[in-house]
């Protein structure tokens, strides 16, 4: 008996123990986060630093572009922020997901060494990636769609490999792009005339693209004649910088590759989508790229194929294959297309053009029908494998049998919402989320009065929501990269879609899949508030070590609460792993503007104090009593041998 007693005092102390610990954690954690807030410290606290960040005053931000001038930072602060160094020169065109010898470790199989990967933590480059020598602001739109400064891609060997096929010249200091293709030598317009005899480009109903293994993205330079813009793509390969000639003539482009991975893209996200010649095999692994293309195409959107096998009768001799082979390669296309219940609508010399039908009604009468995807999240695509099944159509396709022009969609209901197919949103909080914009990109001209002059052509959106920060900036001087953080708690690519803009997934704890120096100007709207930098994770270690000393059970709960809330806040980047990747994407002289909380922006402002970025805190637009700030930064200027001295007390920058 006992025995028996103790044992049930032993459980009822271990039961209390429990609930004190777990009582503790909370308490710890709810003070450690009042402490972080802001709130409680006082009226005093608050105004001292209002008064260090100076926010209403920016007037020593050059946004010109300058070579080499010194320049005081902001705000003359004698703090010593982490000088971070330059790296190597041979990091000169690093692209760390891309990396050429990495790749080389991974299998060739469905090209899965061309897809992406990142580097281990431990390999993370901890330095500013250099310009290269000579380095030289892009020409701007429409300029640069012709011409590229030779020292910004120093890279001769598509003049020769391409000469005959006119996509790229070498003229003096510059590279020279006549607007051809392999498939156009003729020329892009020529090439898009022939496109519009089958495809409404011409009328606003085609107004997003997808150019899969774009070369140097001529298609989608062109294409912005007609007011479509081209998410064009390619991977990174023996055609070195195709991506990079592409971004530096201010067209949109991404590193990537049709392999085992789904496209980084939302479901029904483009009206066409385009191969010229793109030497990915349509017709192999059971179709599972085309049934890829079909997921991102819009109901009622279009695929353009051209180049073999298309017309292999005239050509088969100059390609240098035999007939039955390529016969064999264009009948299984053909059966994929019927499969997938495309309309074949013309075959154009060596251009074959399909629809997706708009809605689902006349498939269901087909014999053979193909294998539906599971009733899952069609926009889980973050490093999922490409499956050889059709994703289905929405419940509803109203809404695409009635497809708006562009710009009417661009501020009309998007489908997605006006259906409620996206949590969390609705048709009122859309409305609003446009005006909000308006009005921060209003603010955002005032502050800075370049922003549509021409000078900003590629602009990134980090942290994109319902795509309305785009839609504010819409002009044919620029175009945005919007990006859904896989994170997001509400995913909105779709809605982005909707619009007539183009988006894409990504992880910001990874690099950008792009070379160095591609963006103008970058925008990041509660992107440090979202990946919680491990500053501002609740302090495991102090805790740990309080209830190391207590008792085994303690230290085993601890460190369970401790695993599962690191998921829970999303711990693991660091605020300077994501500043160290904006800059790596930002030119020289370019511009970034970050929105978020006061407390949030006063530790980024004091990373990129050592980062060679010029920044001034502002208030928002509503007055200095709220809590949310906008941080506007200017990258210096500064190229491989640079010297740069360590920060003076005045944070003075020598070049």
């Amino acid at each position: 008996m006992a025995i028996k007693g103790n044992s049930g005092e032993l459980k009822s102390r271990s039961s209390a123990s429990i609930f004190i610990v777990i009582g503790l954690c909370c308490f710890f954690y709810i003070l450690g986060a009042w402490q972080r807030s802001g709130f409680g410290k006082g009226d005093k606290i608050a105004s001292a630093i209002t008064k260090q960040t100076d926010c209403s005053v920016i007037s020593n931000l050059n946004y010109e572009t300058h070579h080499g001038d010194d320049v005081v930072t902001a705000d003359g602060s004698d703090k010593a922020a982490k000088e971070f160094p330059s790296c190597h020169a041979k990091y000169v065109d690093y692209t760390p997901c891309q990396d050429q010898m990495r790749a080389m470790k991974f299998p060739r199989d469905n090209m899965i060494y061309r897809e992406r990967h990142c580097p281990p933590e431990d390999e993370k480059l901890q330095c500013l990636i250099p310009a290269p020598k000579g380095y030289a602001t892009p020409f701007p739109w429409p300029q640069s769609r012709d011409y590229v400064p030779f020292a910004n891609a120093p890279y001769k060997s598509l003049t020769v490999e391409k000469a005959v096929q006119n996509w790229i010249q070498y003229e003096g200091n510059v590279f020279r792009f006549p607007g051809g293709g392999t498939q156009f030598p003729q020329g892009a317009d020529t090439y898009i005339n022939q496109l519009a005899s089958a495809i409404p480009i011409d009328n606003g109903m085609v107004r997003t693209a997808l150019d899969t293994g774009c070369g140097v993205a001529s298609l989608g330079a062109y294409l912005f004649k007609k007011n479509v813009i081209t998410m064009s793509f390619a991977p990174r390969d023996s055609h070195e910088a195709q991506v990079q000639f592409a971004l530096e003539r201010g067209v949109p482009a991404v590193i990537g590759v049709l392999g085992s991975i789904k496209m980084p893209f939302a479901t029904r996200a483009f009206d066409m989508a385009h191969c010229s010649r793109c030497l990915i095999p349509w017709g192999e692994n059971d179709g599972l790229y085309m049934m890829e293309v079909d997921r991102v195409l819009r109901p009622g959107g279009y695929w353009v194929l051209s180049g073999p096998p298309i017309n292999w009768r005239t050509y088969f001799g100059a390609w240098k294959r035999p007939k039955e082979d390529l016969e064999e390669e264009q009948r299984k296309i053909e059966e994929i297309a019927r499969l997938l219940c495309w309309e074949k609508l013309d075959e154009l010399g060596d251009i074959a053009v399909w629809k997706k039908r708009t809605n689902y009604d006349l498939c269901r009468q087909q014999d053979i029908k193909p294998n539906l995807c599971e009733p899952s999240y069609p926009d889980d695509v973050w490093y999922k494998k490409m499956e050889a099944c059709v994703t289905p159509y929405p419940k509803s396709t109203k809404s695409y049998e009635e497809w708006k022009p562009f710009p009417d969609r661009l501020n009309a209901i998007p489908p997605r919402i006006s259906s409620g197919s996206v949590p969390g949103v609705s048709v009122d909080m859309y409305q609003e989320d446009i005006q909000i914009w308006e009005k921060h990109v209003k603010s955002y001209k005032s502050i800075n009065n370049l922003i549509d002059s021409g000078r900003f052509r590629n602009i990134m959106d980090m942290n994109a929501g319902l795509g309305s920060f785009a839609a504010a900036l819409d002009s044919p001087k620029l175009w945005v990269m919007n990006v859904m953080p896989t994170i997001a708690e509400k995913d909105t690519l779709g809605v982005i879609s909707d619009r007539g803009l183009i988006g894409i997934y990504h992880d910001w704890c990874e690099a950008f899949s792009t070379y160095p120096r591609t963006y103008d100007l970058i925008h990041a709207n509660g992107i440090f508030s979202l990946y919680k930098d491990n500053s501002v994770c609740p302090d495991f270690q102090l805790i740990e070590f309080i209830f190391a000393h207590t008792c085994t059970t303690c230290l085993v709960i601890t460190r369970t609460v401790e695993a599962y809330m690191l998921v829970f806040y999303r711990c693991r980047c660091k605020a300077e792993d994501i500043l160290l990747e904006m800059d790596r994407i930002l030119r020289p002289e370019g511009s970034v503007i970050i929105r978020d909380n006061v407390n949030v922006l006063v530790k980024v402002k004091k990373i990129v104090g050592g980062m060679r970025w010029d920044a001034r805190m502002v208030d928002h637009e509503d007055g200095p009593l709220v809590s949310e700030k906008v941080l506007f930064a200017v990258k210096k200027y500064w190229v491989v041998g640079d010297i740069i001295t360590a920060h003076n007390k005045k944070n003075k920058v020598k070049n």
